[in-house]
């Protein structure tokens, strides 16, 4: 699994235009089945997505097509890692039961 991490890398008027369609992205992802998680940074500086485990080639794919990077509005981080230890409500993700 992924944990990505965005960066704006453009004004917040550019960001809050693209919004709407970042919003629309994310949630194909969800229905999709892909992302668990995504929400803004404190301060907002950019956002965090996490998502089901995955060939990071297809997560990188995910991510050129979303609107802030189509935009060039931010910058992506990925890291990657292996849930060994979750709460209850996530022991689906726990990757070392799954094993």
């Amino acid at each position: 699994m992924y944990v990505v991490l965005l960066t704006f890398t453009a004004p917040m008027e550019e960001v809050d235009y693209a919004l709407p369609d970042h919003a629309k992205w994310l949630e194909k992802h969800f229905q999709a089945g892909e992302f668990l998680a995504a929400g803004r940074c404190n301060p907002r500086e950019g956002g965090v997505i996490l998502t089901r485990p995955m060939s990071r080639a297809k997560l990188e794919a995910i991510l050129c097509l979303d609107p802030f990077a189509l935009q060039h509005l931010a910058t992506y981080e990925i890291v990657e890692f292996a849930a060994t230890r979750t709460a209850p409500e996530l022991s689906a993700l726990n990757e070392a039961v799954l094993a």
